[in-house]
């Protein structure tokens, strides 16, 4: 199958089945689509035992898929640039300690403790997995996933400052998730060729290096916006940035996450106040607008077509069972100990812990870390392990997040 035939299957579903559930479920977008998209896989299989085969073909469609690079590859940057767009800068800064010590100090014990925990489960349900995989799990679902978060956020009725916080901590502990993978992996590959000086030199590198290429490509990209007035030449500068930028930074293994979210905030606060007029800002809010909404839409139906391609048993789903609340409560521990303590010296709201907590949305991004692990055992008990979380993360947590927000807010 070609790339058109697969563009073709997946934007058309996308269309149906934002049509479903807008018109009959009246769900946040991205929920509604992938409970139809693992319906819909569910009720294939289902078909297969009734003697209808028609389970496999569509099988060997999503794995034709690269999920993995599809989104690491390409669509991550779309999608970051459209959230970074509109995240207000003065309130990201006003938390910057916040979302600093959170994206970083917290993705990383988060990641060790997953791991921790990871370990000394398996052995209960006779998986022989190393503890270094382990670690590498909760590198991956440690991050909270950006997409997902901004998506669910938008009905959820946050007050903007606890929003600056949850958008900003997940645009940039993506970017550091991803790196501290990419280093695990590295380690993984070759385990007595990395020393912890190497491993923090390319950490510092890969995060250091998406950071100033992202000032450095947002300032040239906001002196190019300065120059001229045309709304048709301004979107495509801003359409070269990501796509041109993203590629460079991946090609000198610098984060091309992180350059996205920064060039992104640029462009979203400086750019918008001092450099487009307002027929521009206009036109480039709508296409990034509609460009997030369709790619979100097609990720999300790829997340729920996955569930195909899965090799579910018993022994994994009591496990996920068990890591399920494993992972939420490592991550009330990673956000409450530096808030509790930063409480001394400033205010936060009174549920801001509870938010932060069930706010942070495990999503496409730590499924397509998942599938990028090499074939064998230990990618056949991680992957849907990753899957179960995700899937509980975006319907349960996604669906009760507003309330939680109301509840607690007003």
């Amino acid at each position: 199958m070609n790339l058109f035939d697969l563009l073709a299957i997946l934007l058309t579903l996308s269309a149906l089945f934002s049509y479903i559930n807008h018109r009959h479920m009246r769900l946040p977008t991205g929920i509604g689509l992938i409970l139809i998209a693992i319906s819909l896989s569910l009720a294939l299989t289902l078909l297969a035992h009734f003697g209808i085969e028609v389970d496999e073909q569509a099988r060997r469609i999503v794995s034709s898929i690269d999920f993995s690079r599809a989104l690491l590859g390409g669509m991550l940057s779309f999608l970051l640039f459209a959230g970074a767009l509109h995240v207000d800068l003065e309130h990201l800064l006003a938390n910057k300690w916040t979302i600093a010590i959170l994206a970083t100090f917290g993705v990383t014990i988060s990641a060790l403790l997953i791991g921790l925990a990871l370990w000394w489960l398996v052995g209960f349900f006779g998986f022989q997995i190393s503890f270094l995989y382990c670690f590498l799990f909760g590198a991956l679902i440690s991050p909270t996933d950006p997409v997902a978060v901004l998506s669910i956020l938008k009905s959820a009725g946050a007050r903007p400052s606890l929003k600056a916080k949850i958008c900003g901590e997940s645009l940039f502990n993506d970017g550091v998730g991803v790196v501290l993978f990419a280093l695990l992996f590295e380690a993984l590959q070759n385990p007595s060729g990395l020393r912890v000086a190497d491993f923090l030199f390319l950490f510092v590198k890969e995060a250091g290096g998406g950071l100033i290429m992202g000032l450095l490509g947002g300032y040239i990209c906001y002196r190019m916006l300065k120059s001229v007035d045309g709304y048709k030449v301004e979107v495509l500068i801003t359409l070269g940035l990501v796509t041109g930028g993203y590629a460079a930074a991946m090609h000198l293994h610098t984060s091309g996450p992180i350059f996205v979210v920064v060039s992104g905030l640029m462009i979203g606060n400086r750019g918008r106040r001092l450099a487009m007029s307002e027929t521009t800002r206009h036109h480039l809010d709508n296409f990034w607008e509609m460009l997030d909404e369709v790619l979100n839409a097609v990720l999300f139906i790829l997340i729920g077509l996955e569930v195909l391609t899965l090799q579910l048993n018993l022994n994994i789903i009591l496990l996920s069972l068990l890591v399920i609340p494993t992972v939420l409560a490592v991550r009330f521990f990673t956000v409450s100990i530096p808030i509790s303590f930063m409480r001394l010296f400033r205010d936060f709201s009174p549920g801001a812990i509870r938010i932060l907590t069930w706010g942070g949305l495990r999503g496409g991004i730590s499924v397509a870390l998942a599938l990028s692990l090499p074939n064998g055992p230990e990618r056949d008990l991680l992957l849907p392990l990753t899957y179960c979380i995700v899937v509980f993360s975006i319907v349960v947590q996604g669906l009760t997040i507003g309330a939680l927000v109301r509840k607690i807010e007003g």
